[in-house]
């Protein structure tokens, strides 16, 4: 078992103060923040990916903005690596949603991986570059004539140590040879872009491993040609890139290719770390704050995550289209240190792998610090000096988030400690003391968590209470196997392996007998939420069956995953008596016979089930564009703080729902004028205004009552008028929403009703696509003119499978048209199962009365490239849109 616990601790406690606070643990390693100590402006370039967006809309703009990214890297327009990704299409919202630019792999061009040569020698041969310059030609005349022409870099070779060069040789004859190939090459190349896509930048040599030799004499002859790349690439991979005792240390490579620079005249270039970790790393938050921590040590220009499994979820920190999971919330800490300075942070461990990493950040203008630590096993103080820049009182909130797999969705970080203390001498003390395990006596954190600690004036304002239900871990290969198999998961050996909770998970688990016993102790009787984390690759449901204390047995339902070490989680209510408790898990049970398929387990999760939480959203804490102040002197605010908007500013709160439906939404808020002071906008759509109501209490409290998708929603706040903000409060609350059976609604075409166990109503509709002729249609009848949401329950698990390590999904696109008018296009993403069913919610606008709403597939409203080059994809949709089983639709506000 492991409970979340924190202490924090200072010499003197004010008044205020809500969580728990344990006694001062004894000796602990420190990392130290000295916020007097500014080391250069925070960067947060660090959040990139490789195909991290797949389609318009896959992901969300709402998972999109809120991460501030800057750089991403895709394939090229009708590039045949991959079926999805195209560099002009993703562009749309990424640029939409505050990206600075995206890189063009350009020999993503090519089909095969590695990829194919022409010439087939090595190095790359006349025969080999002239198919190489034919396809560049094509894909700068696509890029030059986007509207985002000036956004794109040319990503010209990939990984050329290994593909087409073998410039990773250790024969110093060999490498001669090929490197002599490798940089005119280089050079026309780079001369061709720039010819013919004026402004445009280059970037390279895009190693898969920092080589000394190889950038040296890389940059000695791009230098005497005019060839240097606008920004330096190279790859970190393995987690050796986290050892200070391998060459292959991020530190070690960046410092080696800076003295390079120096030692050859060459101007300092930006560098962009574009392929960073392993599976064992990514989604993790705990490994993320070292990746990430390095990068802004080092004052790198960007870097992004690896590609491994799947496109469209940025690297597994998105689940389905709009869910977070705990990857994206470390990136969203790490987004909102944005316009603040670093500080020195001095680390406990300079010497190990996988040590601990911090770094933090202190806002003049926010009048805030913000500190990101985590990654280790071992409980951790954070010592922060210079603390009383904030006053005598000092407001701490520290929160955590750790992994929750790379398909299950993770709620907001959690708050463990808030109030206000008083540090002494400057100096404040925050004692970490991490996610425990059952048994070990508390002795070990949790090495895939993160947790943010923000400093704010205190002394003012009201403190909500900490309120957190009792809840658990229990790891699968700690409990009583019988008839399976305990695997080791990522290591740092193993460091593209897939992270596993505590390393390990059970697996094997297909014998009449397999099963895996769980010994729970909790403290009341009671309902618990019992939250598996499994893996499926059977490519359809499978089950296990579940009994507790040897009562009454029921199959538990696990919906498909990409593979057996690819978590989700499935939630179920079990009844437990006070003490200790049995729950097993097996293949088969006499009372209900054997489970369907297969499945490993990871880890269960136990949870005694609460009412739905109202979450807490305060404006200081927000993202502010535009004339935003920051102040902390009303005895009445929420927190330590308030925002001061005027004309123009703005607050962008990422407001979470556990689920789709209607929540109550209140905005703390004051104004020195009547009338409307602010419009509240959903997804940046308006959805509302607030008023003033002066010469009343000091704060006022609009309610707007919206339809929130599952996942993360923006909500903003646009000021009109000067006024206050104080905080946004969010309620689950009732509101109709009409549904429609799909097998219910008119059909036409190809369109036909078929069957599935795990569809709602055990029927769906396929055969959608084609063509406008193969549709569904339903009427449904709007109380009011307005946006609507319409939410569209679907499956699709269409593939290529022919990469050998990425999971080539395909989303699908559905083009709804209302009233016979002109249809909008949607893309929905690949489901891992045709008998997954998820749910994506689209925005629709109905007139009062009877509306009529279409939805099919015509290829023709799709985007397709012209003639390319062979092998190329120049179709981007299959004609096909997913199988449909039900559609929701409500209101988007209501009252």
């Amino acid at each position: 078992m492991r409970k979340l616990i924190v202490a924090v601790a200072a010499l003197s406690v004010a008044a205020g103060v809500t969580g728990a606070l344990p006694a001062q643990a004894q000796a602990v390693q420190q990392v130290r923040v000295d916020l007097g100590q500014r080391t250069g402006t925070f960067l947060g370039a660090g959040g990139g990916v490789l195909y991290g967006l797949s389609d318009d809309g896959v992901p969300s703009d709402n998972t999109l903005e809120p991460l501030r990214m800057h750089s991403i890297a895709q394939k090229p327009p009708a590039g045949a690596q991959h079926p999805n990704g195209d560099a002009l299409v993703v562009a749309d919202p990424f640029i939409r949603n505050g990206g600075e630019y995206v890189q063009i792999y350009v020999q993503d061009m090519y089909a095969q991986w590695e990829y194919e040569n022409p010439g087939g020698v090595v190095p790359c041969n006349q025969v080999c570059f002239d198919d190489y310059m034919t396809k560049l030609a094509w894909v700068v005349d696509q890029a030059s004539r986007s509207p985002h022409a000036d956004r794109f870099v040319y990503v010209l070779f990939n990984e050329p140590d290994h593909i087409w060069y073998q410039l990773g040789t250790s024969d110093d004859a060999a490498y001669r040879t090929r490197m002599a190939a490798f940089l005119p090459q280089w050079k026309q190349a780079v001369q061709y872009v720039r010819a013919h896509h004026p402004g445009a930048r280059v970037m390279g040599m895009n190693d898969a491993t920092f080589h000394e030799r190889n950038y040296a004499d890389f940059l000695a002859y791009a230098r005497d040609n005019d060839v240097l790349p606008d920004i330096t690439s190279w790859h970190q991979l393995p987690s050796n890139s986290l050892d200070p005792a391998s060459d292959n240390y991020f530190r070690t490579t960046y410092r080696t290719y800076r003295d390079l620079e120096r030692s050859l005249g060459v101007s300092p270039r930006p560098i962009n770390i574009n392929e960073y970790g392993g599976n064992r790393d990514l989604t993790v938050p705990g490994q993320l704050v070292k990746w990430t921590a390095m990068f802004e040590e080092a004052k790198v220009a960007a870097g992004g995550k690896a590609y491994w499994t799947a496109a469209g979820g940025l690297a597994g920190d998105v689940v389905q289209t709009n869910k977070p999971g705990a990857g994206w919330w470390f990136y969203k800490m790490y987004a909102d240190m944005r316009g603040g300075q670093t500080v020195a942070v001095s680390r406990p461990d300079t010497t190990s792998v996988d040590a601990m990493e911090a770094l933090a950040v202190v806002d003049d203008r926010r009048k805030q610090a913000r500190i990101v630590a985590g990654g280790t096993a071992s409980d951790f103080d954070v010592v922060v000096d210079g603390a009383n820049r904030f006053g005598g009182r000092v407001n701490v909130t520290v929160s955590a988030t750790t992994w929750s797999g790379q398909n299950s969705d993770a709620a907001p970080p959690e708050v463990l400690f808030l109030g206000d203390l008083t540090p002494k001498g400057g100096r404040l003390t925050v004692p970490i003391r991490g996610l425990d395990r059952a048994g070990d006596g508390g002795a070990n954190a949790d090495l895939m968590a993160a947790y943010e600690i923000v400093l704010t004036p205190g002394g003012k304002g009201s403190r909500e209470p900490v309120a957190r239900p009792w809840r658990a871990v229990y790891e699968a290969e700690n409990a009583h196997i019988t008839a399976g198999t305990a695997y080791t998961q990522g290591t740092v050996q193993n460091w593209n392996g897939a992270p596993a909770s505590g390393n390990r998970d059970v697996g094997s688990l297909n014998q009449p007998d397999s099963a895996v016993t769980f010994g729970v102790d909790v403290p009341t009787a009671g309902k618990y939420r019992l939250g598996i984390m499994y893996g499926n690759q059977t490519g359809a449901h499978s089950q296990q069956a579940l009994t507790v204390n040897g009562g009454q047995a029921r199959f538990v339902d696990y919906e498909a995953t990409m593979n057996w070490t690819w978590r989700t989680r499935a939630d179920v209510v079990v009844d437990l008596v006070q003490g200790h408790n049995e729950i097993r898990l097996g293949k088969s049970h006499p009372a209900v016979g054997t489970a369907v398929g297969e499945a490993t387990l990871d880890r269960l999760d136990l949870e005694q089930v609460a009412p739905a939480p109202q979450r807490l959203y305060e404006a200081e804490l927000s993202q502010t564009t535009g004339p935003a102040g920051y102040a902390y002197d009303q005895p009445s605010q929420s927190g330590s703080g308030h925002l001061t908007l005027r004309r123009g500013g703005e607050a962008l709160f990422v407001v979470y729902a556990e689920q789709d439906g209607y929540y109550d939404l209140d905005f703390r808020h004051s104004a020195s004028k009547s009338g409307t002071v602010a419009k509240v906008g959903l997804d940046r759509r308006e959805v509302g205004v607030l008023r003033g109501q002066p010469g009343g209490r000091f704060w006022d409290t609009d309610r707007q009552r919206l339809f929130l998708s599952a996942g993360v929603n923006r909500v903003t706040v646009n000021a009109t008028a000067p006024m206050r903000l104080d905080r946004v409060t969010a309620t689950p609350a009732s509101g109709t929403v009409r549904s429609v059976e799909a097998e219910d609604a008119t059909l036409a075409g190809t369109a036909a009703v078929r069957t599935n166990a795990n569809a709602s109503g055990g029927e769906f509709v396929g055969g959608v696509g084609n063509g406008p002729g193969n549709s569904v249609t339903f009427e449904v009848r709007a109380e009011r003119a307005g946006q609507h949401m319409l939410v569209v329950h679907y499956a699709n698990d269409e593939r290529d499978t022919g990469h050998p390590y990425n999971t080539d999904i395909i989303s699908r696109p559905l083009d709804v048209a209302v009233n016979g008018g002109e249809p909008a296009r949607f893309w929905f993403k690949n489901t891992w199962s045709w008998g997954n069913w998820w749910a994506r919610g689209v925005p629709v606008t109905l007139a009062k009365g009877r509306n009529v709403i279409t939805l099919f597939n015509d290829p023709a409203n799709g985007a397709t490239a012209p003639s390319c080059p062979a092998p190329c994809r120049p179709v981007l949709d299959s004609g096909w849109a997913p199988d449909l089983d039900r559609f929701d639709i409500a209101p988007i506000r209501i009252g």
